[in-house]
């Protein structure tokens, strides 16, 4: 495996000469705004597994970072809520890549008079060391890039999206992970690595990793299935089934109790008073579902209260709730 990143670059060479529009396909829509005009040469080479562009994360005249900029789609996306000169960077490492958004830009301006390419900085730089400074970012966000990295160099690119986030800033991702046993053999393919499949983490030992880099509130937005690696087409001996999932990881203070991690669960309180206290921060108002953590949802279960339901993970969340 001394060599995947080197493939990985190889990969996303040819794709940016000659988009492969099966690439890296995706079920989630692409976004539809006011006045905002897609070139379909960005929609070929979307080779993400979701999506990281959420208008509730873009308030305020965020700065913004994307690595691996791919055709320029989201970064495209991301300027349309900024709309200021180097409001957005893009980083990649592929040379091939940067140029041909560069190319690209050109067309968006042709279609969309708002648009300026001087709105997005590009960037030649690495995941595993970005060319920003420290605590000078609100959002940062990645598709489909950080499952390509071994555990080891995953832990430093999450480290390095952490230390040049503000605090509270977002660090948003979009990534597969399998609950699978991925087979070494398939582990080890610099190849499959490198189109986002074998190296898919189960979602909790992903979403650790995210909170041992130090973020205190994680959103677990989007889960849907993604790709099989089924014996017929690859070295297995069973199925593999591969998620994709959007997330977002919040630069808050870890709490003492632990980092506060939503997967969908809702609490619905349907006793005889008029509100639950659990004198822990949290109020239940009568038949008012309420968002909560997990951690949160584990210790509401744990009271054995008959009048307190606490729903499954829906791996839907979409703000408000406990913390």
């Amino acid at each position: 495996m001394e060599n995947y990143l080197e493939t990985t670059k190889d990969v996303y060479k040819k794709a940016a000469e000659t988009p492969d529009v099966g690439l890296c396909c995706t079920t989630t829509p692409i976004w539809q705004l006011p006045d905002l005009d897609m070139p379909t040469i960005m929609l070929e080479m979307n080779y993400g597994c979701g999506s990281t562009v959420n208008p509730r994360d873009l308030v305020n005249n965020p700065k913004i970072l994307y690595v691996g900029v791919g055709g320029g789609m989201e970064l495209l996306q991301f300027a349309y809520f900024s709309r200021q000169k180097n409001g957005v960077i893009g980083v990649d490492v592929v040379d091939e890549m940067l140029e041909a958004s560069r190319k690209n830009f050109v067309e968006a301006e042709n279609l969309n008079p708002w648009f300026k390419s001087d709105f997005v900085d590009l960037k030649k730089g690495d995941a595993l060391n970005l060319p920003v400074e420290d605590n000078s970012i609100d959002v940062a966000a990645q598709n489909c890039l950080f499952n390509i990295f071994t555990k080891e160099d995953l832990k430093l690119a999450l480290a390095e999206m952490y230390r040049v986030l503000k605090p509270h800033g977002r660090l948003v991702l979009s990534d597969p992970t399998s609950e699978s046993q991925m087979p070494e053999s398939l582990k080890n393919d610099e190849k499959l690595r490198a189109l986002c499949l074998s190296g898919a983490l189960p979602l909790e030992e992903y979403i650790k990793m995210i909170t041992d880099a130090g973020f205190g509130t994680v959103e677990i937005r989007a889960k849907r299935p993604y790709r099989i690696l089924s014996p017929n087409h690859y070295d297995t001996d069973k199925n593999i089934f591969i998620d994709s999932v959007e997330v977002c990881a919040i630069k808050d203070p870890m709490p003492e109790d632990g980092p506060c991690v939503f997967t969908g669960k809702s609490a619905i309180y349907f006793g005889e008073e008029e509100l639950f206290d659990d004198n822990k921060g949290h109020t239940l108002l009568q038949q008012m579902p309420l968002a909560v953590c997990d951690k949160t949802a584990n210790a509401l279960e744990n009271l054995n209260k008959p009048d307190i339901y606490v729903s499954e993970s829906t791996y839907f969340y979409d703000g408000g709730g406990c913390c």
